[in-house]
């Protein structure tokens, strides 16, 4: 299965389990506890990824990484997301400096 393929796939399974049963699966549970639970397990992932890339262990590293990517994917699929709009906004800043990117963004208030 392809890079694009896998992501896909994972963004279905992500979409049919929005309305499951919290019983039913771990992701159920999740979009059921809501936004704050999500954004946990994303803080949660991104902190075991940042310390297993400091214990230098290249397969700890990967899994970690592999499991910020999928609670990344939860916390898009709660918004109605999914990994193409993410992969269209990386097309859209190729070959745009990131420099040049940053400060062509409007500010926020």
């Amino acid at each position: 299965m392809s890079t694009p393929d896998v992501l896909k796939s994972i963004a279905d399974t992500l979409e049919a389990r929005r309305e499951a049963s919290s019983q039913s699966s771990y992701v159920a549970s999740l979009f059921h506890k809501g936004e704050d639970a999500i954004l946990k397990k994303v803080a949660e992932e991104a902190a075991e990824t940042l310390m297993a890339s400091k214990d230098k262990d290249k397969l700890h590293l990967v899994r970690e990484v592999a499991d910020l990517w999928f609670h990344t994917m939860v916390l898009l699929a709660y918004h109605g997301l999914r990994p193409e709009d993410v992969v269209m906004e990386l097309h859209r800043r190729e070959g745009i400096s990131g420099l040049d990117e940053k400060a062509s963004r409007k500010p926020t208030v």
